[in-house]
């Protein structure tokens, strides 16, 4: 249940990073972060598999890159319904697709570090 809470938390993170860095990409609290993270969790896991699911043949031929565009479309598609979370632009939620996938990966190379000394 913690892991469950600090995923959570260090993803609300990361959206706020990202809304920091990249223009068109606005997070206007915390909260809004967090909810936007459940948000966008739950599209994901419904829309997005399906979405990746039927784009899969595209996605080996393009060697999963295609799946950023995916992620690009479920990030502005949330945006639409969460208050204080807004994706102006296609190219604020590509780059923002794009740098949510780095700044994950980042997390992922620190927690098996951590995960290591431990």
């Amino acid at each position: 249940m913690l892991r469950l809470l600090l995923h959570w938390i260090l993803n609300a993170v990361a959206l706020l990073l990202v809304a920091h860095f990249v223009e068109g990409f606005n997070v206007s609290s915390f909260v809004s972060a967090l909810i936007a993270v459940v948000v966008i969790g739950l599209l994901n896991a419904t829309l997005g598999l399906l979405l990746k699911i039927i784009t899969l043949p595209l996605g080996i031929l393009t060697f999963g890159l295609f799946f950023l565009v995916i992620n690009a479309v479920i990030l502005w598609f949330s945006s639409k319904f969460v208050p204080g979370f807004a994706v102006t632009t296609w190219k604020a939620a590509f780059l923002g697709a794009l740098a949510l996938a780095v700044i994950h990966m980042l997390f992922g190379f620190v927690g098996k570090a951590v995960k290591r000394q431990s």
